[in-house]
């Protein structure tokens, strides 16, 4: 009894000093928000990181932002934050990972898309400052295939946000998925202003976005490795990184080979699941193969969400206007969209719910096509809400038909 009473004081310390390092983390971030002098700022940082677990900097931002502190605020000064974390964490052993394990893949890809980062500030550095545009068009090429490559960042961070977000919200965490899903937009804003400024020729405005994306991409790698993963490694288990693998391959690797692992459940193990039997429609009935072939061969990408918020399905087609994962799934909508439009999906979700819309249409350019976006409220036989249905389409090719082609033309 004597070894257990020493066992849970040392626990119960252990837990009071946790508590204390979070409340100093929190009044460190607090006071500099309110534009306390950096240089004390990163003093008491310095001093206080040595104790403290990459874990607790996450479990911290959580906490500030069930206090009341919008994330935008926290995502505002987040490179701020990386300058204290950069300063003050220290390196620890590399994790061991399977070949086929999530963080390894990300890791992988880090290691790939930093060398291009690299590559490309150091290239655009080269021409000078400000930029020569002598030298700006004779690199030109050179300049606009780095960037494609590290375009491919958008792979990494779907990954992130369709497959790894989702697992950790389930495990509570859910602050530090918002607050990097802003900078991930931030950084995908920028890569928009660097392609514009290749296409009109302007050297200063693709030198400056261009190294400005290879920083934040560089600063995001570093958040990953030294505060993220860790951070999951010790929170997830391991039917959450079964989870998380899921669904990775319709999303893609950036600048890597995909990782050689088994694939998931067949559909036709999921037939024999049901019995093999046809599943009765209001018009018809067709057995779970047909209807999956049916579904993943329309040309439009559907999701539907329930009248709970969460993602119940979407049409698993090869060519999807935008990406989706077996991550999604389950997922509250509000989680599935960026911080800065969640405002926009609530609003949708209750004019449907108080009925007083049925349809919200959206159109954009995308990648030179034209998508047609929009919402439908899906409500029972007595008009209850049951939740949204999405469709995408890439109406580029409709919008030029002309005159007719009957079926006898064909």
């Amino acid at each position: 009894m004597g070894g257990e009473f020493l066992l849970g004081t040392k626990m119960a310390e252990h837990d009071t000093d946790a508590v204390k390092r979070q409340e100093m983390l929190k009044a460190i971030i607090r006071d500099l928000h309110a534009g306390a002098e950096f240089s004390e700022i990163k003093a008491r940082f310095a001093a206080l990181i040595k104790s403290v677990k990459p874990g607790e900097i996450a479990q911290m931002e959580q906490a500030l932002i069930a206090e009341g502190m919008n994330e935008n605020e926290i995502t505002k000064l987040c490179d701020v934050h990386a300058a204290l974390f950069q300063d003050a964490i220290e390196h620890g052993e590399p994790m061991p990972l399977e070949q086929s394990h999530p963080l390894d893949t990300l890791k992988r890809e880090n290691i790939a898309l930093s060398e291009v980062a690299q590559g490309l500030k150091a290239l655009l550095t080269s021409l000078g400052t400000p930029p020569d545009s002598g030298e700006f068009k004779a690199k030109a090429a050179q300049i606009t295939t780095q960037v494609s490559k590290l375009a491919e960042v958008e792979k990494h961070y779907l990954k992130k946000e369709n497959q790894l977000f989702p697992v950790m919200e389930k495990r509570g965490m859910s602050g530090p998925p918002k607050v990097m899903w802003s900078v991930h937009d931030e950084t995908r804003d920028v890569l928009k202003a660097l392609r514009k400024g290749l296409e009109a020729g302007d050297a200063h405005v693709a030198a400056a976005n261009g190294i400005l994306l290879a920083d934040r991409i560089s600063e995001m790698i570093f958040k990953e490795e030294n505060i993220l993963f860790p951070m999951v490694m010790e929170k997830l288990l391991p039917e959450d990184w079964e989870a998380v693998r899921r669904g990775s391959s319709e999303i893609g690797y950036a600048l890597i080979e995909p990782p050689v692992c088994e694939e998931v459940l067949e559909d036709a193990s999921r037939a024999q699941v049901l019995g093999g039997g046809k599943l009765p429609f209001r018009t018809g009935a067709m057995t779970l193969e047909q209807a999956n072939l049916m579904l993943t061969h329309l040309p439009v990408d559907i999701s539907f969400v329930d009248e709970n918020d969460e993602v119940a399905y979407y049409t698993d087609t090869k060519d999807r206007i935008f990406p989706r994962s077996e991550g999604v799934i389950g997922r509250k909508v509000q989680d599935c969209h960026p911080p800065a439009s969640v405002n926009i999906v609530n609003s949708i979700i209750q004019s449907f719910r108080r009925k007083e819309k049925n349809v919200a249409e959206f159109w954009l350019t995308l990648n030179g096509r034209f998508i047609h976006i929009r919402y439908f409220a899906v409500r029972d036989a007595k008009g209850v809400y049951r939740g949204v249905m999405e469709m995408a389409q890439d109406v580029t090719d409709i919008r030029k038909l002309e005159g007719e082609r009957r079926l006898l033309n064909w």
